[in-house]
């Protein structure tokens, strides 16, 4: 057995409420035990084992955080678009259209080009405090471009979601049918070795909601789980049909009516905010204080893509929640780290319970609130990821 003791930390973020009776559980001046890549103990630094602790290390009274837990990027993909992202800026309105670049870029990309661009922001995610990441297909949209978007995918991450119901690729736009025959089917049976999930961009300019259901449907009958894109331009139907399909988690959710919200609050299903993607499209930010109101459970992440939130930095996607989106610090932190963990539906991650996986930032601050408090500045100082350093 391994083991090692993290001590004389000044803050410790568990997501235990056990700890102080708050969601994050924090525990001051505490100490960490790691055995064997996961966590045996957290508590008061007075109280830390001493014996057969085969490696020590000094916090010298800074903050811990869980590891981020960013579940929604889109990795795989080749190129950029920063024509696109300065047309915005000076005014063009944002639709779905961009996504057709970067499919022309990825489809002509070798597997090589795809998989470096991929471990370089895997790398940056990293970094800066991520240790779990859902990676999405999507920017193929052929069964071979999408089969390799998500080996590549598998690569690196647990978490694949099949999204070849990003947009309707060009060459099907007169048969929108014919594609999404071609998705539930040659499709799908392609990406099944290495996908998790399946997903649907369904919204405005992409997929109606019968399309996504029939696209949902036909993955969940072949064993992946459902996830959804709903309601980032325009309100719709698309959330209700997430909650009537139990997905994990729907994401973006921009546009709420009271109808969503009230499905929402008697579901399992996580609504997931991407403000990365509000930032870049300067578009209206959602306010969470109607789901927290309804006590439906909320998680951020970086919507990593080409087109509209490229960043892989959760640190800065924390910041932006709490001040345009009115969450609290508090709230911001858990929504990306235990937030993140359940809409992947997992209980290892995202956490620092007693059997967790130890996936853990030490922070260059003393404090979890200056993750917010002072935007734009690199405090993650170390990171961890199953008991061993990666930063």
């Amino acid at each position: 057995m391994t083991s090692t003791l993290l001590f004389n930390i000044g803050q410790l973020v568990t997501n235990d409420p056990q700890h102080d009776g708050t969601k994050l559980g924090v525990i001051n001046d505490a100490a960490l035990l790691i055995e064997d890549g996961v966590v045996a103990w957290a508590g008061p630094n007075a109280d830390a084992p001493t014996h057969h602790i085969k490696r020590k290390i000094d916090a010298h009274g800074k903050a811990v955080i869980p590891g981020f837990v960013d579940s929604h990027t889109h990795m795989i993909f080749a190129g950029d678009r920063s024509k696109e992202f300065r047309a915005r800026m000076l005014g063009e309105s944002y639709t779905a259209g961009g996504i057709a670049h970067t499919v022309e870029q990825t489809r002509s990309a070798s597997d090589e080009a795809l998989t470096n661009n991929a471990k370089s922001l895997l790398n940056e995610a990293y970094s800066s405090g991520t240790t779990t990441i859902e990676c999405k297909s999507g920017y193929g949209l052929t069964v071979e471009d999408e089969r390799r978007s998500l080996e590549i995918a598998q690569s690196f991450t647990e978490e694949t979601t099949f999204l070849g119901a990003h947009v309707v690729p060009v060459e099907y736009k007169k048969n929108p049918k014919d594609y999404v025959d071609l998705v539930t089917g040659p499709m799908l049976d392609a990406v099944l070795p290495y996908s998790k999930w399946i997903d649907v961009f369904c919204d405005k300019g992409a997929f109606s909601v019968d399309d996504a259901r029939t696209i949902l449907k036909a993955g969940m009958a072949k064993g992946l789980q459902p996830r959804l894109h709903a309601n980032q331009l325009q309100e719709g139907q698309g959330v209700r049909l997430g909650v009537e399909l139990d997905v994990a988690s729907v994401d973006h959710v921009s546009h709420l009516s009271e109808k969503d919200i009230e499905a929402l609050s008697t579901s399992n299903t996580v609504a997931t905010l991407l403000p990365g993607a509000e930032f870049s499209t300067r578009s209206a930010y959602p306010d969470v204080r109607p789901l927290l109101e309804a006590s439906i459970t909320v998680a951020l992440a970086s919507d990593c893509n080409p087109g509209s939130s490229y960043t892989t930095n959760m640190p800065f996607i924390i910041a932006i929640a709490v001040r345009e989106m009115h969450f609290s610090p508090e709230l911001a932190l858990w929504s990306a780290t235990m937030g993140g963990a359940k809409a992947l539906r997992r209980d290892d991650i995202g956490h620092l319970f007693e059997g967790a996986r130890a996936n853990f930032s030490i922070l260059s601050a003393d404090s979890y609130i200056h993750l917010a408090y002072r935007p734009g500045v690199n405090l993650i100082e170390q990171v961890w990821r199953d008991g061993l350093q990666i930063k």
